[in-house]
């Protein structure tokens, strides 16, 4: 076994700012504790979240590590007390609380995915944020099943991409908004139903169209403010509405007879402060239900850039920008 350094680089900003606070630093080497992993990274992906807790919007959860990142992929190189010693040496993606822009990150073991041979480790540092985001969302708190419509916010974000990509594998039709025509047509070839440029039409009045009057029967918001109401009008009776961000703002209002009526389900949820009991469960269910289409290559993020960890600034303005398709993911030499 390797001897492991005592210090690594890591991007770990001592205030709130814009994308310049994001420096190299060097930090000392964590160690696992009891059923944790520690794991050499190779890539880390780059997600909103990320963003605001730079901005000073999103702090980190009561234990969780100050340096960023939810998400990553790498090597076992250590076990903390009852972690599974056949773990070791094993090539990794995981979901964490914190940690991910660094050479070095500990994780629970239980969430952990193994890495198989269909994926690169650039693509699998991309996967876990966003498929336990959108696994918990969409698959069991909106209950979408095979034969639902479902509209997607974002459709060319990373949690977007991931929607579509998820539905065609579960049967789902799936309509997205985007902010372009040419986004729209991007959304389309990955796999969207259909695509929304909600700049030039109202999204409300062309879902009624694409479901016959009908509605959807889940809607993944990640924008709030204005838009709940509006989402609340593409729902069809029992449908299901599932709060994932409020890009923008945290305050609706809207008509609770019209949710009486029309038996509509309001949900939502963070997934950063769940329990390592929660995401475990999430990480089994991942492996049994997603997890074969990954292996078999029917699966796979779709990657819009990468940048050296180094260059997380230039990440960070790039992925502020709006500009991309996909996941943005920090690379570690």
């Amino acid at each position: 076994m390797a001897v492991l350094p005592d210090s690594m680089t890591a991007i770990d900003p001592e205030g709130a700012g814009g994308p310049e606070i994001l420096l190299p630093v060097t930090r000392p080497l964590p160690v696992p504790g009891a059923g944790e992993v520690l794991v050499r990274v190779a890539a880390a992906g780059v997600n909103r979240p990320d963003l605001m807790q730079r901005a000073g919007a999103y702090p980190p959860p009561p234990g969780a590590s100050s340096i960023p990142g939810l998400e990553i992929s790498g090597t076992v190189v250590g076990l903390g007390a009852g972690a599974t010693e056949a773990m070791l040496g094993q090539p990794v993606c995981a979901l964490l609380s914190g940690g991910g822009y660094a050479e070095y990150a500990v994780v629970p073991a239980g969430q952990c995915l193994m890495v198989p041979a269909a994926l690169t480790m650039v693509e699998a540092a991309a996967m876990p944020e966003t498929l336990f985001t959108v696994w918990t969302n969409l698959f069991e708190r909106a209950y979408a099943m095979e034969g639902d419509t479902v509209l997607v916010h974002g459709g060319t974000s990373g949690i977007g991409t991931m929607a579509i990509m998820l539905g065609r594998l579960f049967g789902l039709t799936v309509i997205v908004t985007a902010g372009s025509d040419a986004k729209c047509a991007r959304a389309l070839e990955i796999g969207a139903a259909h695509a929304i440029n909600y700049r030039s039409a109202d999204y409300v009045e062309v879902v009624k169209q694409l479901t016959d009057g009908r509605g959807v029967d889940a809607v993944l918001d990640m924008i709030g403010g204005d838009y709940f109401a509006r989402n609340l009008k593409c729902l069809a009776d029992d449908g299901r509405h599932v709060s994932i961000a409020a890009q923008r703002g945290g305050e609706a209002s809207f008509q609770i007879w019209d949710v009486m009526r029309r038996r509509l389900t309001l949900t939502g949820s963070t997934l950063r402060a769940r329990s390592t009991e929660f995401k475990t469960l999430v990480a089994d269910e991942i492996d049994r239900q997603v997890w074969p289409h990954v292996r078999e290559g029917r699966l796979k993020p779709i990657i819009d850039r990468t940048f050296p960890l180094r260059e997380a600034a230039a990440a960070h303005a790039y992925l502020e920008a709006g500009d991309h398709v996909g996941k943005v993911v920090l690379t570690v030499e």
